[in-house]
């Protein structure tokens, strides 16, 4: 498999907010999402840097939202992953279902 082609960890997490937000994911969104499931800490920038490596690499697509008054005029920039990020998400859950396969035997691991 050629390198970079499973997801680094908050990659993979940023993919999976995504999914559970669906036409609802923007920056603030997602932090929200991941900082509730996962319990821990995420900068505004952090979020805005994945995605935007991501959607480089095209894991995920984005848009512009309508300009609200509620923001000052500006508009949101709504996320989706994308077939190629389904993909790499799918790829990365087989490799670490495979990896973790016989361990609970071994050290109650699962």
């Amino acid at each position: 498999m050629a390198r970079g082609a499973h997801l680094g960890e908050f990659e993979h997490i940023v993919l999976l907010a995504l999914i559970r937000l669906g036409e609802d994911a923007y920056g603030v969104t997602v932090r929200r999402e991941i900082e509730a499931r996962t319990e821990r800490g995420v900068s505004i920038g952090a979020i805005y840097a994945t995605l935007d490596r991501m959607e480089a690499k095209g894991l995920v697509r984005s848009r512009v939202g309508e300009p609200t008054a509620a923001r000052g005029g500006r508009a949101k920039r709504y996320f989706l992953i994308t077939t190629r990020g389904m993909a790499a998400v799918k790829r990365t859950q087989d490799s670490l279902r495979r990896m973790c396969e016989g361990l609970a035997a071994v050290t109650n691991f699962v």
